[in-house]
């Protein structure tokens, strides 16, 4: 899948969000409305160059492929209470401030796993007492799992907060539809948050990490479309752009090991929800 110039794409929403803010296409219902979803995603990941610095060694990997990992559908996990954040999720937890403006929490859980086995150009130094010690300057290189793996599985976790606007489509299109048994909304929002993810790194024959760690921010603009049913039960889909930059990744249980990346994602979504007016 070819990914969007994810920036030119948040600052064009951004602009016609700004510029449309003070319509009011929805149903007048929907200011105080909360609403609550669970969903599915796949992402991609553009190339990034990759720096691992301890004490022992200081070096970067140049333009590192990696991909998601998909569980297999079924109803285990995906619908198994145990397992069930087991699969590539999304959980968000939404106000409408306005009739067709809604702020909202929630958390990306996406995976990223470099690819093992590719080639690549490697510049720094290893002094680690191993077979891989030397100076590097932009020498040809190939990664195999015993020289690295390097995986953010237990959650490339996006936390973060959005603006979304709501627009009524059946209005825009000038149609008579009963609103109280089906509404559709487009999405147009943008959002940013922090990165904490549980990464999975193993450096040759250092200790492998695997804990939660506060690693960095990213910020993502999004399109999709909400259809709702009888007030109060919807599906919706989203195509997001974004990007993220994580400068402290944790690649073992020294505090003094760690990583750096920064790389472009796009991410498609599938989720259903409920939404309620509890104050009226």
């Amino acid at each position: 899948m070819k990914l969007i110039n994810s920036t030119t794409l948040f600052f064009l929403m951004l602009t016609s969000f700004i510029g449309n803010a003070q319509e009011n296409n929805t149903l007048k219902t929907n200011k105080g409305r909360l609403y609550i979803f669970w969903g599915w995603n796949r992402s991609w990941y553009t190339n990034s160059d990759i720096r691992f610095t301890g004490s022992n060694y200081d070096f970067e990997l140049n333009d590192v492929q990696a991909k998601d990992r998909q569980s297999t559908f079924g109803l285990d996990p995906y619908f198994n209470p145990v397992r069930i954040t087991i699969p590539q999720t999304n959980l968000r937890i939404g106000y409408f401030i306005t009739n067709n403006i809604d702020v909202s929490l929630g958390v990306d859980h996406m995976k990223y796993v470099m690819v093992q086995e590719q080639n690549t150009q490697i510049s720094g130094y290893i002094n680690d007492e191993s077979i891989y010690d030397g100076t590097y300057i932009n020498d040809d290189f190939s990664i195999n799992k015993e020289f690295l793996q390097f995986e953010h599985t237990d959650g490339l976790n996006y936390i973060n907060a959005e603006i979304t606007r709501n627009d009524d489509l059946f209005k825009f299109l000038k149609l008579d539809v009963n609103l109280n048994k089906v509404q559709v909304n487009t999405l147009l929002g943008f959002g940013l948050g922090a990165l904490m993810p549980k990464s999975n790194v193993t450096l040759w024959n250092n200790e492998r990490n695997d804990h939660f760690h506060f690693a960095g921010y990213g910020f993502a603009a999004k399109v999709g479309l909400n259809i709702t049913f009888f007030k109060y039960l919807f599906f919706r889909g989203e195509l997001k752009e974004g990007f993220i930059d994580m400068q402290n990744i944790r690649t073992s249980p020294n505090i003094a090991d760690k990583a750096q990346q920064h790389f472009f994602f796009t991410e498609v979504d599938f989720a259903f929800g409920i939404s309620i007016q509890p104050f009226n």
